[in-house]
């Protein structure tokens, strides 16, 4: 199959089905109030068409970037379309951005004009940010900005007259999408509508999706994960996208978008898992999922009070996710399928297929995709969502691209004879102990699976042997707060570092577990905004406790 000649692009998308479905509901939106808003497909079409041409008065150099700073709702992807309808060139920002990145990407991006969205302070920049928006910069306020000063997207639809969309070529630049930041100033990846329009065509060889599938968007959508697995999604299929209000109403959200389609990363996966458990500990699930009759109906309200009983396909990416909480998901009936992909190919690399995964693994190269194992174990991957280079770096993309065209993942990896990838750390991950023996770390993290770990950190450069820094869960911390007794909790950490020990090699072996008192956040810098550790970060926090640390000589150590 290849892309759909009528929908070569997600804006031609837009006015597909504005036509052929106009009053199927395309958007749906909570907001703080408890109103609840859909717009059907023609009118996001008419909105969007209203809003290019308030832009197209502007007089703004063809073609401009244009950023876009908020939380995931509708109107941030009809900024986006707008932007576009308009023949310019979107640029979006991660709304947990402190103040001196958005404004590097701001000022790096030569953005014209910024459409500013959802953001209230509370689980976001804005009171960091706000500071630093050049004061000449030009703005227009989304639904529930924090802006009440500047010209507004209701208004100006209300009274602007629709302009004729500038439909672009697909080899035409789309979107400047600024990388999360796990290590140093954010790159500038360019994509084209091609490129991005590519996970749509390789997702239809995959498995069937059609305009009556659902999905929630709440990962940022400043992310390309979100942009392909969603909001690309959604347009090329045509079908129904629910947004989420906040993390206090997620589940009421989840619950009323019943999604058919689910993408989430592994952090959340994690925390859904240990929300099951701190209301049915593991024990208990074993004992009844070893009942034949009860076991069904006990799975079955799981995923009914997870909102994902409707759910027929489940995907975690951005992270590893251990191949015991993905066997735990699918034992529950629940098809969760790893895939691999980054914000230099648009997410559009490798899948697990359904009824053909291979837990441990990302899965196989998607189609079009031609992948290797390069130099130092490298993955090197060519895809039809590859970058068209990195926004005024051409330094760095010739770095990152073999002449031959292959992206240098920075992942290392082990390709198995069925041509299943394995991904086992991160180039720059690696460590040397004082001993001269390098450590990989993401191995031994996937090893530790308490059920009230939350995420893990393997470090120890420069140190005798690594050590492990656990952040435990929310409902975990909670009753250690209340007064819990943490010897047993201290012991079973003990018994699963024995067990994640009993398959290291010596050098590889972690000293201690230390768990740590820092929650780790976005807000904090130790987490990126797809909620991947900032190791770098975490590693730095750290460090001038390490010796100390090693000096206990203990298994177990609090920091609280």
């Amino acid at each position: 199959m290849a892309i759909d000649p009528q929908k070569p692009t997600s804006l031609h998308s837009l006015f597909y089905w504005a036509e052929k479905h106009p009053d199927n509901v395309y958007l749906t939106q909570p907001y703080p109030d408890g109103r609840v808003e859909d717009l059907t497909w023609a009118q996001a079409a008419d909105q969007v068409r209203r809003m290019a041409g308030y832009l197209n008065g502007l007089d703004l150099p063809q073609p401009s970037n244009i950023a876009i700073l908020g939380k995931n709702s509708a109107h941030w992807i009809l900024a986006d379309l707008a932007i576009w309808a308009a023949g310019h060139v979107s640029v979006p920002l991660y709304p947990t951005l402190n103040g001196e990145t958005a404004a590097y990407v701001l000022e790096h991006s030569e953005a014209k004009l910024l459409f500013l969205g959802k953001l209230d302070g509370t689980a976001d920049g804005w009171n960091d940010i706000k500071g630093h928006i050049p004061p000449d910069l030009l703005i227009v306020s989304l639904s529930m900005s924090p802006r009440n000063d500047t010209p507004t997207w209701q208004d100006i639809v209300a009274s602007q007259s629709p302009a004729e969309p500038r439909l672009p070529n697909p080899d035409d630049l789309a979107t400047i999408v600024y990388t999360s930041g796990s290590t140093g100033r954010p790159k500038g990846v360019m994509h084209s509508f091609r490129t991005m329009i590519s996970v749509a065509d390789g997702l239809q060889q995959l498995f069937p999706v059609s305009s009556s599938e659902r999905m929630l968007s709440y990962l940022p959508l400043a992310h390309v994960a979100e942009r392909a697995a969603v909001e690309t999604q959604s347009l090329y299929y045509g079908f129904h996208l629910y947004f989420a209000n906040s993390l206090d109403t997620f589940q009421e959200d989840l619950q009323r978008a019943r999604p058919t389609l689910f993408f989430s990363v592994p952090r959340l996966w994690m925390k859904f898992y240990l929300g099951v458990n701190a209301k049915l500990p593991p024990k208990k699930q074993k004992l009844l999922f070893s009942i034949p009759v009860i076991s069904s109906l006990v799975k079955k309200k799981v995923l009914k009070q997870l909102g994902l009983d409707h759910c027929r396909a489940a995907l975690t990416g951005a992270a590893p996710l251990s191949a015991e909480i993905i066997g735990w998901y699918r034992n529950l009936g629940l098809e969760l399928l790893e895939v691999y992909g980054m914000s230099e190919n648009f997410g559009y690399s490798h899948a697990n297929r359904p009824g053909q995964a291979r837990v441990g693994s990302v899965g196989m190269a998607n189609p079009g995709v031609e992948h290797r194992i390069g130099d130092g174990g490298e993955v090197q991957v060519k895809s039809p969502g590859q970058m068209v280079g990195y926004f005024k770096n051409e330094e760095k993309t010739r770095e990152d691209i073999t002449e031959d065209g292959f992206l240098k993942t920075g992942d290392m990896g082990e390709i198995d004879e069925q041509g299943y990838l394995r991904i086992t750390g991160r180039v720059k991950d690696l460590f040397k102990t004082s001993k001269g023996k390098y450590v990989v770390p993401v191995p031994i993290e996937n090893r530790f699976n308490h059920p009230k770990a939350e995420v893990v950190c393997v470090a120890g450069a420069n140190q005798p042997q690594p050590c492990l820094m656990v952040l435990l869960s929310e409902e975990a911390r909670d009753e250690l707060d209340r007064g819990a007794d943490r010897s047993e909790l201290e012991q079973e950490l003990a018994r699963e570092l024995e067990a994640v020990n009993a398959d290291c090699e010596s050098h590889e072996k972690v000293a201690f577990v230390v768990v740590v008192r820092e929650p780790w956040t976005m807000e904090n810098g130790m987490l990126t905004p797809t909620m991947k550790i900032k190791r770098n970060v975490i590693e730095d926090f750290y460090n001038r406790k390490m010796d100390e640390w090693f000096a206990r000589n203990a298994k177990v150590i609090w920091e609280f």
